[in-house]
């Protein structure tokens, strides 16, 4: 099956995740993510791959195993299978020529891709791109990896002279909404030794720093009363809340911060006089600058209390994911080396891009699977403006090939990764 087909296909079924069902526990938390489970399962059955398994959380394990008897590490390549609750509707994806300029997606709605909008197009002059009508995401974020794998895998079984260890895949449900299908996945039983996942933009991208990331949940216990009675008596935990966010860094949010600068994002405030919950988000890249900013908040909460009174601000903090590179220090470095000469072996510039966000790599990273993160070749996730260059992938599934390629090169006797 050519992979455009077989990207196309994967866009057919609905497989937004879904908010409400996931705060419930529930996994996966769409219908569809099973659905789309169950047809790689299928595909892969058909490929011949082995020690095939689906849960019942929609984790998908295969195994492509070795044609050596050498000793190489298991190799493995990861992808999500829900998309972004930005956008609900069913996708309808079109390819279509691009020559420049703008792109008409809807010619009834009148929607465009816009190369004033997005300059980047110009890249693309002469490619064929995959799109929607304009009323849905495209869900490249990240079917394109699943379609990229696959095809990958597709190839290496029908050129069985090119050698190779085993290798493994994994796909999971639920990642657009805290990486909960990474959280649940069993590294132990899964037994590969690093990994990689597709999950980031353009041709050439390539991840190994994130963030560390974690949530703070401040609560503001105030005293209501009757406001013919309330001087000296109300104490309202809103206002509290408002004061300590004031006392926040200022430039220190995500509207004013780029590249590898942290941040505090005040993210919901709910409440009343008496009560209000106040949950921000806290990134930093270095691990120093992130138990930093933990410090901070937690001392102001505790100088806050002082002020307020004792129990009138508690504190809760948590570790959401850590930065991936943690995993990837010393001997830890070597499936960055391995992707960098596969970038290379593919003709492909490798842009190292330090993401403003978490992956599913960063959690299995944490568990032992080291695993930076490679690209997909689309564009604006998250938006009814995502596309996806053919070519880039058709380049994805290449990178794949050629670390798997670069793996064995790598360990085999004579030429072992020092």
């Amino acid at each position: 099956m050519d992979i455009v087909e077989r990207f196309i296909n994967y866009t057919k079924i609905n497989t937004t995740t879904s908010r409400e069902n996931g705060a419930k526990g529930i996994m996966p938390s769409s219908p569809g993510q099973m659905k789309l489970a169950k047809l790689l399962v299928s595909e892969l059955e058909a490929l011949g791959m082995e020690d095939i398994i689906l849960r019942e959380n929609a984790i998908v394990t295969a195994t492509l195993p070795a044609n050596t008897d050498e000793t190489i590490p298991v190799v493995s390549f990861f992808g999500h299978l829900d998309t972004s609750a930005e956008q609900t509707a069913d996708t309808k994806a079109q390819r279509l020529s691009y020559n420049g300029g703008d792109l008409c997606l809807n010619p009834e709605l009148n929607i465009y891709l816009r190369e004033s909008e997005f300059p980047e197009l110009k890249n693309y002059i002469g490619d064929d791109l995959i799109v929607t009508d304009g009323t849905s995401l495209l869900g490249a974020d990240d079917k394109a990896a699943l379609a990229a794998i696959m095809n990958a895998l597709q190839f290496l079984i029908s050129h069985p002279e090119i050698r190779h260890g085993e290798v493994k895949v994994g796909f999971v449900p639920d990642e657009e909404q805290g990486l909960r299908g990474a959280k649940a996945f069993d590294v132990s039983e899964f037994g590969a030794d690093f990994g990689y996942t597709l999950d980031c933009c353009g041709i050439g991208e390539f991840v190994y720093e994130n963030w560390n990331a974690g949530d703070a949940e401040i609560i503001f216990t105030g005293q209501s009363a009757h406001p013919m009675s309330a001087k000296g008596k109300l104490k309202n935990s809103l206002l509290m809340a408002h004061k300590f966010i004031s006392m926040l860094p200022g430039g220190e949010a995500p509207e004013y911060t780029e590249g590898r600068e942290g941040y505090y994002w005040v993210k919901q405030l709910q409440g009343n006089s008496a009560r209000t919950v106040l949950k921000l988000d806290i990134r930093d890249f270095s691990e120093e600058g992130y138990h930093a900013r933990k410090t901070f908040v937690r001392q102001l909460a505790e100088s806050a209390c002082a002020l307020w009174g004792e129990g009138s601000v508690i504190c809760q903090l948590s570790d959401r994911y850590a930065n991936v590179f943690n995993s990837l220090q010393g001997e830890g470095h070597y499936p960055i080396d391995i992707a960098l000469r596969a970038y290379q072996r593919c003709g492909i510039t490798p842009t190292p891009v330090a993401m403003r966000g978490g992956y599913d790599g960063a959690v299995l990273s944490q568990k032992g699977l080291p695993c930076p993160n490679i690209f997909t070749g689309a564009h604006n996730f998250h938006s009814i403006y995502e596309y996806l260059p053919v070519r880039s992938l058709r380049a994805a599934s290449d990178v794949v090939i050629a670390i798997i390629q670069e793996t064995f090169n790598g360990f085999t006797t004579g030429n072992r990764e020092s």
